[in-house]
């Protein structure tokens, strides 16, 4: 007790039957540690600091009755270590941090009267870890009178259950249960989700798990440039799922994003877009996913300008009007690499303004011959991020099949390269620092 021994004493002398190490140093049960007493029946090694055990730790312990691992570090067990220690009859994990239990984790456990789970991490469990326990299969198919048979006490209390439909099972194993196999305490509480929080077992009915289906009031939205605009999507889906939001393929950031819930199985998520751009125009893809897998529903949104009889301000003036359609042309947004374009065709002589198909013409300044791209009917931006820093580029957007017209032509300079230029700032501070 309390003799700081940091492994397990060598030398044990071989007909040593109990050992009681408790309030030690222990931080590991190593494999082969007890090979030389193998008439041990009791082990002891409460509240030490053992966080791994070794899965033939128990090797050469075939009369091993009682073994107690009380308030350690245990974040798992190797279960099927107890398949040689086929005697044991009471096992105390009590007080570690279980966190999970796996289907076969009571398998080897055949004899045992006693099993203290209580005061770990457990959150979801299985029915399955009882169905294949051979205590529980007796107790089901045990014939005779009932005092025949041992009882085998079972503490599970204590732990952070979350019920919801991943916890169906083992809630009505809980309720099912008796005799020969006893709750220390039968009154478990759930500890989530939220709405579940302290109720007991026997108070609450769980649903089935269910794959996320997702929905929206309106797939489809055309609203002016200007307002803050708010998409909703709604899912229904058990356990409760992990929504985000997309728009090209690329993840929006979460604080534009809520996400609550508005029944038990149903959440509703919002993106907000705030003061709605035409190039804000596209898809938005709302995802959902829990275990069960994850589905998705896409709102198109068209942010459309309220142009005016003039021309609107900030875009370049066009030219005289002149047989066919031309197209007013600006720069929206300019960063170091790329740019995002915006165009309005001010007049059309044979088409529909939501009909017109445009031609846009990219590349250096100087270069004979640049990209070219087509942008189809509805769209009127365009955005570019992987140019040159600090180079001189033209772009052009015209009415497809036409030359590009006097006004529709933008010449600019993309920005410097910021971070060489901070490094060469600080190679400087450097160097005046060291003269």
């Amino acid at each position: 007790m309390s003799a700081l021994l940091r492994q397990i004493p060598e030398n044990i002398p071989q007909d040593i039957r109990k050992i009681r190490i408790e309030n030690s140093h222990l931080t590991e049960l190593p494999r082969g540690a007890f090979e030389n007493v193998s008439a041990l029946e009791y082990l002891w090694l409460n509240f030490n600091n053992i966080t791994v055990m070794h899965i033939k730790s128990l090797e050469y312990l075939p009369a091993l009755k009682e073994l107690r691992l009380q308030g350690n570090k245990l974040s798992s067990v190797p279960w099927t270590a107890f398949q040689d220690t086929p005697s044991l009859r009471i096992l105390d994990l009590k007080h570690n941090r279980l966190d999970v239990l796996p289907e076969h984790a009571l398998r080897y456990l055949p004899n045992l009267t006693y099993l203290d789970l209580s005061s770990n991490q457990l959150t979801i469990i299985s029915r399955d870890v009882f169905y294949n326990w051979p205590v529980y299969q007796r107790s089901q198919r045990m014939e005779g009178p009932l005092e025949d048979v041992s009882n085998a006490v079972l503490a599970l209390h204590d732990n952070p259950w979350i019920c919801d439909c991943r916890l169906r099972g083992f809630v009505q194993f809980i309720k099912s249960v008796g005799p020969p196999i006893i709750l220390m305490n039968s009154y478990l509480t759930c500890s989530g989700p939220k709405f579940r929080t302290g109720k007991f077992f026997h108070e609450v009915e769980l649903n089935s798990c269910m794959k996320p289906l997702t929905s929206a009031l309106d797939t489809n939205l055309t609203v002016p440039a200007g307002l803050n605009i708010t998409l909703t999507c709604f899912v229904q889906a058990s356990p409760s799922p992990a929504v985000w939001w997309t728009y090209a393929l690329k993840l929006l950031r979460a604080f534009n994003v809520s996400t609550e819930p508005i029944s038990e199985d149903t959440v509703r998520s919002e993106l907000l877009i705030p003061a709605a751009r035409p190039a804000d125009t596209g898809n938005y893809t709302c995802t959902a996913a829990n275990f069960l897998g994850n589905t998705s529903v896409a709102i198109n949104l068209r942010v459309v300008a309220p142009w005016a009889s003039t021309t609107a301000q900030g875009w370049a003036p066009a030219a005289p009007a002149e047989p066919g359609a031309h197209v007013e042309v600006r720069i929206a947004k300019q960063t170091v690499y790329g740019i995002t374009l915006e165009w309005f065709a001010a007049a059309a002589a044979a088409a529909e303004p939501g009909e017109i198909w445009y031609t846009l013409l990219l590349g250096r300044y100087d270069a004979a011959q640049k990209d070219t791209i087509y942008i189809g009917p509805g769209v009127n931006t365009y955005s570019v991020t992987d140019l040159l820093p600090a180079t001189k580029y033209e772009v052009c957007v015209a009415v497809r099949n036409q030359a590009p017209r006097k006004g529709q032509c933008v010449v600019f300079v993309t920005g410097s390269d910021v971070s060489q230029m901070e490094q060469r700032e600080k190679l400087i501070h450097i160097v005046v620092i060291v003269c």
